[in-house]
């Protein structure tokens, strides 16, 4: 199955990729069935199921789905232009997507929350209705959101992982064996095998471009966040603390005061302050969800401005052997907290920040699926229990430690010689099978672990 850098890496908008994203992607792609029908439609209607009924206020995701249904997409997001639109479908109760007549929606009454069962194909699932001028439902779609911004419809979803319609890739790796197998056999990185394969889907210029803009986007996000101050929204109080921490360090340098340790807290300062923006629906990109978006990044500002030989060159190289693990991850198991929890959140994040910063400092192909492997293992068992569903605590910090956890993973693989007992594919597995037997409390629906320990007031 072959997923692109850029199915990985999406620019999209806070504070969830399955929660925020997702839906509001759900819903383009039926405006877009809309467009294509014959029918005459006068109004919407959408339910929220499972995790995305649950957490849905704390994620925004009453919001993204009314702003997907306005016509509102991820990748080109304009808050205030999203401000003033909500503002007028709450006066007018009327949806003005482009191609489409005004069509009625109250969000009082037309968005519901669903607290029964999950409906049965994930636990972020979603049911979109267009009505005729009767109220009668004359088209209807079902949507999950399935981690990461993806999303599928229920038929697609029952169709199976393998579909794959595009040209043949080179390189059609769908295990860590196998793509070590195929390094071996070529003589080439995992690096050069994932751009082969992306090249033989589009073409080298765009590709190119694309991991520039990539990059480029999560760099500025670590720029605001170390720069903003303030309080988050959603009534939990949380303060900013980015600024206050590089400002710390900032004032310390060359006074001879600095641990070795506090390198980790520049790690956490990048980390947290993606994850500060992201928690205030800021522009992210998914690396590869929202709430896991700032390990990446992270590690990637740690390499740039703290190991001597780094260089911008080379972050092609980091953000491909990042996405060829992050594929393996979600192909054989999953990067949805919803599903398996916060390790295949931060879990699989660490992993591709380790297997990434392994690569740019030379690591074997060998070394970095140790990498992978390390990182990733010391994840299992991670929970989803953000306090009052909103995207802050424990996930803010979380992601500090995720970054920390990765550049160690990828310190400690290339002191050996990419030989070791437990095989990343075998992690995979076994996150895979942690996720199917934890309890649904612990995967982001906030009913258990921290969110009902710690005040929410």
């Amino acid at each position: 199955m072959f997923l692109s850098v850029f199915d990985m890496f999406k620019v999209g908008v806070g504070p969830s990729s399955s929660h925020t994203m997702g839906p509001m992607v759900a819903a383009a792609r039926f405006l877009d069935a809309m467009r294509a029908s014959p029918f005459e439609f006068n109004g919407l209607r959408a339910t929220l199921h499972g995790s995305l009924a649950f957490t849905g206020v704390g994620h925004a995701t009453d919001r993204a789905t009314i702003l997907g249904l306005a016509g509102f997409r991820p990748d080109s997001y304009d808050h205030d232009k999203a401000e003033a639109a909500l503002t007028g479908i709450r006066q007018t109760h009327r949806l003005h997507p482009d191609g489409l007549p005004a069509l009625r929606f109250n969000p009082q009454e037309d968005l519901k929350f669903d607290f029964g069962p999950n409906l049965p194909g994930h636990a972020n699932g979603m049911i979109l209705m267009a009505t005729d001028a009767q109220g009668d439902v004359i088209l209807q779609e079902t949507y999950y959101s399935i981690g990461g911004g993806f999303v599928m419809t229920e038929a697609e979803l029952a169709a199976g992982k393998d579909t794959d319609e595009g040209a043949p890739v080179p390189y059609p790796f769908k295990t860590a064996q196998e793509m070590l197998d195929m390094a071996q056999r070529s003589g080439k990185t995992i690096a050069e095998m994932k751009k082969a394969n992306e090249i033989a889907r589009g073409c080298t210029e765009s590709l190119a471009r694309g991991c520039a803009r990539i990059w480029q986007v999560m760099n500025d996000c670590i720029d605001r966040g170390l720069t903003t101050g303030g309080t988050l929204p959603g009534g939990l109080g949380v303060k900013r603390r980015a600024k206050a921490i590089h400002d710390a360090l900032q004032a310390e340098r060359g006074m001879n005061l600095n641990a070795p340790h506090t390198i980790n807290d520049w790690m956490s300062a990048y980390a947290m302050a993606v994850n500060e923006e992201n928690a205030a629906g800021g522009q992210v990109v998914t690396a590869p969800t929202n709430g896991a978006a700032g390990v990446l990044p992270a590690v990637i500002r740690y390499w740039l401005d703290h190991v001597p030989g780094a260089s911008a060159s080379r972050i092609d190289e980091f953000l491909l052997t990042a996405a060829a693990i992050g594929g393996l991850v979600k192909f054989n198991a999953s990067i949805s907290g919803a599903e398996a929890g916060c390790q295949a959140e931060v879990g699989s994040a660490a992993a591709m920040a380790a297997a990434g910063l392994c690569a740019v400092m030379g690591g074997t192909p060998e070394q970095v699926e140790n990498a992978a492997e390390i990182a990733l293992e010391h994840h299992l068992g991670m929970t989803c229990d953000p306090v009052r569903g909103l995207v802050q605590v424990p996930c803010i910090e979380r992601n500090g430690l995720g970054a920390i956890k990765a550049v160690s993973a990828a310190s400690l693989s290339l002191r050996g010689d990419g030989t070791h007992f437990v095989p990343l594919d075998a992690v995979i597995e076994t996150m895979r099978q942690t996720g199917a037997d934890m309890h649904e409390k612990y995967k982001e629906t906030s009913l258990g672990g921290l969110a009902v320990n710690v005040p929410n007031c």
